[in-house]
């Protein structure tokens, strides 16, 4: 039920191409997180809410982040496009009272990962990369990756964000550098 009426909420605040991209994200989530034991209810959830505050101007975007304790990072101010995670998070919290900590999380830190990634996490970020209307150089093999390997998918993802950010001379967020060294360092332990 909560699904249904955070995606009405989606489809009434974001433009038409920002909502598909939300479908597109939940389509891919609805069917990969069955194959990693992750609650699909969770990852729908999650991916319905993840982009609610997209469609915020970045000033204001800040400006709420600032309000509500959100900036964790001076990055957070000079690359505000990660602030809408943390932001859709707080609605979902307060709107629709959700107080699922890894649903929580998995909105919030969904464009740059966090250290300690949980399963759920790894697929809202993986999703947001991979999902069809995504069409990028790599894209197609990600998406297949996600179909194997939920780890190596979300390490791909974030090793072509990194990529693709250094290429443009665009700062990176130190929460991707985190969590791309956590997820490796477990890694390296599960070996």
């Amino acid at each position: 039920m909560k699904i249904a009426m955070i995606r009405n909420l989606a489809g009434r605040e974001l433009d038409f191409e920002k909502f598909k991209h939300v479908v597109g994200v939940e389509a891919v989530v609805k069917e990969v997180a069955p194959l990693y034991g992750i609650d699909a209810d969770a990852a729908c959830l999650a991916a319905v809410a993840h982009d609610l505050a997209k469609s915020l101007p970045f000033p204001e975007q800040i400006r709420q982040a600032k309000d509500l304790g959100l900036i964790e990072f001076a990055e957070d101010i000079t690359s505000p496009q990660v602030l809408h995670g943390r932001l859709a998070a707080d609605i979902v919290r307060k709107q629709f009272g959700i107080d699922d900590h890894d649903v929580l999380n998995a909105i919030s830190y969904h464009t740059t990962g966090r250290p300690g990634m949980t399963p759920l996490e790894m697929l809202i970020y993986t999703a947001d990369c991979v999902e069809p209307e995504r069409d990028y150089p790599g894209v197609g093999a990600m998406r297949k990756l996600l179909y194997r390997d939920l780890f190596e998918a979300t390490v791909a993802c974030m090793d072509m964000t990194i990529s693709f950010l250094e290429a443009k001379g665009k700062p990176l967020h130190p929460l991707t550098l985190m969590a791309r060294t956590s997820l490796v360092d477990w890694k390296t332990k599960q070996a």
